[in-house]
């Protein structure tokens, strides 16, 4: 029995290195979480059942766990690098089959999906075809590369500040050259249909007092707003007579009345030929309309000013860089300063993590005893937070190792010693005459 007993703990010391060993050899493996070699007594059982005066029988291996504690965050130069900070594994699937890593290594491949160091598809929930997100629909991540299409400039919203204690201008009518005909004027940039950018000038005009009224009007809170874009009129590109709009203020300096300019009859135009002139370029204003919104217009005694302006057209715009939140949302930016999702990563949680099945690649694959994966996006509920542009490393302390590796010697040192000295009494009893 002492020999079984023995051979049994040399065993036991074997596996035990063999866990350690692995652990240091994953010491650097990204994702990788270590694993612990669990022991139980063993006695012999009799027909009357075990006897409180049993001596045991040797050791079994009961369990390897795994412990999924996390690991330090790496901080790389790639952008599609992920690291979970928390509970949580990235799903991958190959050809279908399902796969679960907490490893980021994660690029694109031929076609644009985005797919891990094996070429494992990262899942997670798509755009349809009009770009919303399809929540609760989990497919194969893909990064669309293509050009952003242009928008045209439908709303325009400006907030500005006429100067109250302007003069009534020195020259009159009104005349884009003459700067004395007007006393201010502003610029912005809107789009067609072909992202062509044109330039929408505004110029304002302190109007003079109505003296004739009865009675006389001597405060002056009225202005005439003249609209040109490319420097001619808004409807006919061979007229440079602008759209006159006229803005009122009350004595708090508020704007009165209509606080919005209709656009829609703008024919968007390039100057063509020799010599060139303005002629219509072929694009279309946007087919609901162009409004320009000053409701936020003050005239206060201040120096004029443009506190806000904001517009919703653009050009085309190229793939610049992807960017990833903590929530799993992929933003593509452009090089028109726009962004777009493209997708959102989720994460899958599991009850018993300690029932996942690891097979390699730094995988786990679920079991029975692991339970149905929870799949939601990062930072929902108890799922941790996703990293871009890092990596989680290993969770392996290579000092407990070492010195896990000292104590598993020193067992099969021990359980050696056992063997041999059960040999030693046996040989003697051999030897007895």
């Amino acid at each position: 029995m002492s020999f079984n007993i023995g051979l049994s703990g040399l065993r036991a010391a074997t596996k035990d290195l063999n866990v350690t060993g692995n652990n240091i050899a994953n010491a650097g493996t990204a994702g990788f979480k270590q694993s612990r070699a669990e022991f139980s007594d063993v006695y012999a059982a009799s027909v009357l059942g075990t006897g409180k005066n049993q001596q045991g029988s040797g050791v079994l291996l009961s369990n390897v766990s795994q412990l999924f504690n996390q690991g330090n965050i790496n901080y790389t130069q790639n952008a599609l690098d992920l690291a979970i900070n928390g509970n949580g594994f990235f799903q991958v699937s190959n050809n279908g089959a399902i796969s679960y890593s907490r490893a980021g290594y994660f690029g694109t491949d031929s076609e644009g999906f985005i797919v891990d160091n094996f070429g494992y598809n990262l899942q997670g929930y798509s755009i349809n075809q009009n770009g919303d997100l399809q929540n609760g629909t989990i497919s194969n991540l893909q990064i669309q590369t293509s050009s952003q299409d242009p928008k045209p400039t439908s709303k325009i919203d400006q907030s500005f500040n006429l100067n109250s204690t302007n003069d009534v201008p020195v020259n009159t009518p009104f005349d884009p050259a003459d700067p004395q005909s007007y006393n201010s004027s502003t610029s912005t940039n809107i789009y067609d249909s072909q992202g062509n950018a044109h330039s929408l000038t505004q110029y304002f005009v302190k109007v003079a007092p109505d003296l004739t009224a009865v009675p006389p009007e001597p405060n002056l809170n009225t202005w005439d707003m003249s609209i040109l874009i490319d420097g001619v009129a808004p409807g006919d590109p061979t007229s440079t007579t602008p759209l006159t709009s006229r803005l009122t203020f009350n004595s708090a300096g508020k704007l009165q009345g209509a606080n919005t300019v209709d656009l829609s009859a703008w024919v968007p135009a390039s100057l063509i030929g020799t010599p060139p002139v303005m002629t219509p370029n072929g694009a279309d204003a946007n087919a609901g309309g162009v409004t320009l919104d000053m409701r936020n217009a003050t005239q206060f005694a201040n120096a004029f000013a443009v506190n806000a302006v904001a517009q919703d057209g653009y050009t085309t715009g190229e793939l610049a860089g992807i960017e990833i939140n903590d929530s799993g949302k992929i933003f593509a930016r452009y090089t028109n300063g726009q962004s777009k999702v493209q997708g959102q990563v989720i994460l899958a949680d599991f009850a018993n993590v300690q029932g996942l099945i690891p097979v390699g690649k730094t995988q786990w694959v679920q079991s029975l005893a692991s339970g149905e994966p929870v799949r939601n996006p990062g930072t929902t509920g108890t799922l941790g937070a996703i990293q871009a542009g890092a990596l989680e490393d290993s969770n392996v302390e290579l000092s407990d190792q070492l010195v896990n590796l000292i104590v598993a010697q020193r067992n099969y040192q021990a359980n050696a010693k056992t063997i041999e000295t059960e040999s030693a009494i046996t040989q003697t009893i051999i030897n007895l005459r």
